[in-house]
């Protein structure tokens, strides 16, 4: 060894030395068990069960994690994809769903009865029903031929109007009859023979005989324009045969147009004597808060009338539809047609309103036809004073039975709810 080396050291120190480093892991040993005892004994404190000593060291967490563990299960299910639900997650979700859209239904139920009763029957806005606001003027067309049509071999079309449905007494009813191709130009027509008859769907059918139509097309028998190629018959049932028929009148026609033919037909409901007659005299009378229009009638029967009117603006513009349902004696009486306040009010028309276009009917219980027609007072009947928005009121229609619907609608409302909340409140434990 060379002095760098340092000083040999001597065999008593040596044997010193290896005893101390023979004694080391004997101290680790020991301490580590009894660190390890006297944790043991912190968690389970001598005398305890073994199996008390997690619960004592995690209640306390337990309890401060439930509540925002139950305030959280909703959200929680409604975000975790069905598939990871248990099938109790599960059903209660969709009982949830289900009333909700239950609640959503029943509020829909409520709202639309309420909108769409804001008015009474017999006082209606004119955009609800625009088709009624003229007076039956039926027009269709049809193809002459529809196997021709169908084949392509053919586009004729037949052109049919007619400017009554309902005839009372000795009026009159206009037909007409036209030929065009697909663009409406003008074809070749003829009308080879017209035919009016009793309707074939009337019990005991063919007890009167039937009777010809002429039409004719030389602008004279209610003809518009002579030459035009529309032909047109006049019929008036009082004066060919029908004087004494009450019911469904069906006139066939049968039309040609070059090498094509075919049948067509119209039908009229026709009274020969008036159940009652409009007197034309009309009073207005502001009252409750809307506009009453009272029309004199003349009755011969009574009975249960229907009766219905038109009402325009100032500029002619359809405002709203009137009308009057009820058992009228014998004799003068009036018939009223409410104008009802808050429909003036939300529609705001400009005054003064004009009535137009008057018609009615007895109603009967049994037999057909199931009425007998009034004349048609057609036109302008009477025109109102002017008036100013606020002197009718804005409240809505009341009446016992919309009293009653809407209360059994609320009801289904607040049953939805209170079974949806009970849906909501149902949360899984944590």
């Amino acid at each position: 060894m060379t002095p760098d080396d340092g000083p040999v050291p001597s065999a008593s120190r040596l044997r010193h030395g290896r005893w101390l480093f023979a004694l080391v892991p004997l101290v680790l040993v020991g301490g580590a068990f009894f660190w390890w005892q006297g944790s043991e004994g912190a968690e389970a404190p001598e005398g305890a069960p073994e199996s008390a000593s997690a619960p004592v060291s995690s209640a306390p967490r337990e309890v401060a994690r439930a509540p925002a563990e139950r305030g959280g299960a909703a959200m929680a299910a409604e975000s975790a994809p069905p598939s990871l639900l248990s099938p109790e997650a599960r059903e209660r979700e969709a009982r949830r769903e289900l009333w909700q859209k239950r609640l959503e239904r029943a509020k829909r139920s409520l709202e639309s009865y309420v909108a769409a009763t804001r008015y009474p029957p017999e006082s209606r806005p004119s955009r609800e029903h625009p088709d009624q606001m003229e007076l039956a003027e039926p027009e269709r067309t049809r193809p002459l031929s529809p196997k021709a049509a169908e084949d392509g071999t053919s586009d004729v079309q037949l052109r049919l109007k007619q400017d009554k449905v309902f005839v009372v007494g000795d009026e009159t009813v206009l037909f007409t009859v036209g030929c065009e191709d697909s663009r409406r130009a003008p074809r070749p027509c003829e009308v080879v023979s017209a035919m009016a008859h009793e309707a074939d769907h009337l019990v005991d059918a063919g007890g009167v005989p039937g009777m010809p139509v002429t039409f004719v097309d030389s602008g004279q028998g209610g003809d518009a324009v002579a030459g035009d190629g529309m032909l047109t018959g006049r019929f008036q049932p009082s004066k060919q045969g029908f004087a004494m028929f009450s019911g469904t009148l069906r006139v066939d026609v049968r039309v040609r147009s070059g090498s094509l033919e075919d049948s067509a037909f119209f039908d009229v409901l026709y009274t020969p004597a008036p159940p009652a007659t409009f007197t034309r005299r009309v009073r207005e009378v502001v009252e409750a808060g809307s506009l009453d229009l009272y029309l004199s009638v003349q009755v011969r029967k009574a009975g249960r009338y229907v009766v219905s009117g038109r009402l325009d603006d100032e500029g002619g513009v359809p405002f709203a539809s009137v009308s009057f349902n009820e058992e009228l004696q014998e004799g003068a009486q009036e018939v009223k047609l409410n104008v009802f306040g808050k429909l003036i009010r939300d529609e705001a028309p400009t005054f003064p309103l004009t009535l137009r276009d008057v018609e009615g009917f007895l109603l009967k219980e049994m037999g057909d036809p199931d009425r007998e027609l009034m004349v048609t007072l057609r036109g302008p009947v009477h025109t109102t004073r002017e008036y100013s928005l606020q002197q009718f009121s804005p409240a809505e229609w009341r009446s016992p039975e919309r009293d009653r619907y809407t209360n059994e609608l609320e009801k289904d409302v607040m049953e939805a709810q209170k079974q949806l909340d009970a849906a909501l409140s149902d949360t899984p434990e944590p």
